[in-house]
Order: structure tokens, then sequence, then C-alpha cells
């Protein structure tokens, strides 16, 4: 169940990631209409096709972008980490629905900004426009670069290319972490069966490139994973 309530924005990192062009006035409208959510592990936060008036991102926690095809098929599109760039695609989404569904991984803290004073600002504000425009664009080449990246990739290569993304970009380079995601959704994201995640994970172990128990995997051999996830 999620928990609004007023957010302070005086030391808010956003400021700098996003906000950085707005004058003093500008700013202020931002942190006088923007509301903080909670969210608990496992709860939907924007569902496909629901009305999106305003661009949420991510303040802490960790949480999944998903489509869901009309055969009933899941893909996930995108993992976020507090402050990532991606919600930013939203602002320029003339149906007012959500393309994609976003449900939390963890529990996380989401910041609600709505849509109409960012596209005034926009309007108004040519150096805004423009860093905007520039973050937008960004985005959009990284994950045409990742899709295409990944599914260049054989089986191992696509799992040992998801460890290793991991561990980077959201444990900050630790060969240890709990996995966030369920062997099923870590398919859907790469684009394999769970029987061939399982697979690739067994093969894996038994080689000795990871230590699996539960959830929690080791990279024992980050080299070889390395070498498998270029050139598999």
């Amino acid at each position: 169940m999620d928990k609004s309530k007023e957010c302070e924005c005086k030391e808010c990192i956003i400021k700098s990631l996003f906000f950085s062009n707005l004058n003093i006035d500008e700013f202020k409208s931002i942190c006088s209409s923007k509301i903080q959510k909670e969210f608990k592990k496992g709860e939907i936060i924007i569902e496909q096709g629901q009305s999106l008036d305003f661009l949420i991102y991510l303040k802490s926690g960790l949480v999944k972008y998903y489509i869901k095809l009309h055969d009933g098929r899941t893909y996930i599109i995108n993992i976020s980490v507090p402050f990532d760039d991606f919600p930013l695609l939203t602002v320029f989404n003339e149906t007012h629905l959500a393309r994609y569904s976003m449900a939390a991984i963890e529990d996380s803290v989401l910041c609600y900004i709505p849509l109409n004073l960012i596209r005034e600002f926009i309007m108004r504000n040519g150096n805004f426009a423009f860093d905007f425009i520039s973050k937008l664009n960004y985005i959009s080449c990284k994950i045409i670069n990742n899709f295409i990246l990944i599914r260049s990739k054989n089986l191992r290569g696509r799992v040992a290319f998801f460890l290793l993304n991991l561990a980077k970009t959201i444990y900050n380079g630790k060969n240890v972490f709990e996995l966030p995601l369920s062997r099923k959704e870590i398919g859907e994201l790469i684009g394999m069966t769970t029987e061939n995640v399982i697979r690739a994970f067994s093969e894996f172990r038994k080689e000795k490139i990871i230590r699996i128990n539960g959830k929690e995997i080791e990279i024992l051999e980050k080299e070889k994973l390395e070498k498998i996830s270029i050139y598999g």
C-alpha cells in the first residue's frame, strides 16, 4: 500500500540530474507540487494502460518496468535504480496512458511531479528543453543498444551479461549479492525461457564460475564470466 506525503527538495539530487536549468522560482514550483509515495516489495506502481499524469522517479529501492502482450507473455524492459533517467521517456507520451507497468522489486520510495508542469517548462525555458531532449536521446539510444547487444548473444552470453550488469549497476561492483529477480523474471528480461535460465545458472555453478546459495550469487571467476558475456 502506498503512503503519500509532501517531499522536501532542498538537497534533492534530482535538481542536479534533471532540473539544473530551472530558475529558483521554477524549481520552487517543482518542490511545492511534488509528492512522495512508499511502496512495498511486489506492489504495482503503474499498470499498463493506466492514465499517466506524473513524472515518477525512484528515490530509493529498486523497480522493474514491464510490458504484457495480448497472449499473456511478459517482457521486462528495464530495471531501475534510484534517480535513473528511464522515467523521462513518459514526458512526451501524447496518449497520457502508460505504455508499460511498473512494480517495486524492493521496498521503494518514489516521487511524483505533474507532467503538465514539466511540459510548461519545456515550452518556455530553452536551456531546460535542450538538456531534457538530450537526456531523452541518450536514454533511447541506451535502450536500443542494450536490446541489440543482449539479443546478439547466446543463452550463456545473455545470462553472463545480466549477472555482470547487475553487479556493476545495482550492487556497485560487488561480487556477492542477492538476485532481485526470480529465474522467470530473468528470462523475461533477457528473452529466454525459465528453463534455459536455470540451465545456464547450473552450468556456471558446475564450472565454478559462480556460487549459488538460494537467491545469493557470488561471482567466483569474473574474467571467465566477462569472456562468456563478450563472446557468447
